[in-house]
């Protein structure tokens, strides 16, 4: 059986990944979500499953597979494969109403939020808040379904004019709106549950604060520097890997200008690592995915 497969869906993406694993001469396939699978037929492709399917997905196709590979993961690791960021892995990622829960649940600070399912309820949820504040697709991807409203009559407007943001599983968030200090947020990518590194990335109130090759703009970098968040951070996001059982993933933080508090408010298991490492880090990541991966895959022969 081969040792390794990688499920993905951007066609771009994961190019360096691949001249990582090519380069060690590890072997591979590279495996899409599409055609189907048979439920009574439980052989997986490879010993080693590593998820790479982003939230973002359902930006480039209405029939994404976000909920497809939520089954065809588990189906997989029913049939005895190791899977990296495994179905109850992405069940989380693909709900940021989850996310901050879990996080809550560990004592962390989050964005004040309230969750909904239904556009009419958003009104009410809005009035147990202050303004401004946003409101947000539970599935998003990108700064994808994020928009701030400023006063009660302007998002009761929204909802007559069914221009809300809309999520593919019907579920918002509405949320205070946390000025982040300096307009900059803190993303913690971890490696097995432990820290890897750190950017500190300077949004200036925007939402799509990717950082990776693939996510930016031509002529528009996000501006980014490698941090040390300090041991509190580190420690907080290791506490978030492991209670979501993420192998490998960012954790998102900003300081709230208002009080001085951190507030973690995502979770994403789908890292494609900082642009230009070798510039903003001095040093590529994806050598030291790759030795994790060599692990696993030893201790799943």
């Amino acid at each position: 059986m081969t040792d390794l497969a990688l499920l993905y869906e951007h066609p771009v993406w994961f190019a360096p990944l691949f001249d990582a694993l090519d380069r060690r001469g590890i072997d591979y396939v590279a495996v899409r979500p599409d055609g189907h699978f048979d439920p009574a037929d439980g052989t997986p492709p490879a010993r080693v499953v590593f998820n790479r399917i982003a939230m973002s997905s359902f930006l480039r196709s209405d029939e994404h597979p976000i909920f497809h590979s939520i089954a065809l993961l588990d189906h997989w690791q029913r049939g005895g494969a190791r899977i990296v960021n495994g179905p109850d892995v992405l069940a989380v990622d693909s709900s940021k109403a989850r996310q901050l829960s879990l996080i809550a649940g560990l004592g962390l600070a989050i964005p004040e939020t309230r969750v909904v399912h239904r556009a009419a309820d958003v009104p009410a949820a809005a009035a147990t808040l202050a303004f401004p504040l946003v409101v947000k697709a539970n599935i998003g991807g990108s700064g994808a379904g994020i928009v701030r409203y400023d006063s009660i009559d302007e998002l009761r407007a929204a909802v007559a004019d069914r221009t809300l943001p809309t999520s593919v599983d019907g579920v918002l968030l509405v949320q205070d709106y946390v000025p982040a200090r300096n307009g900059t947020v803190t993303r913690i990518e971890t490696l097995d549950r432990a820290f890897l590194y750190a950017l500190d990335i300077a949004g200036g109130g925007t939402f799509d604060l990717c950082p990776a090759d693939a996510c930016q703009v031509p002529g528009a970098p996000i501006p980014m520097v490698a941090a040390d968040p300090g041991p509190h951070l580190r420690q907080a996001a290791e506490a978030i890997a492991q209670a979501a059982g993420l192998d490998v993933g960012g954790i998102e933080v900003m300081i709230d200008d208002r009080d001085g508090v951190p507030r973690f408010y995502d979770i994403n298991a789908l890292s494609n690592f900082v642009a230009k490492p070798l510039d903003v880090l001095g040093w590529d990541p994806h050598e030291r995915l790759v030795d994790y991966l060599e692990t696993v895959i030893k201790e799943a022969r």
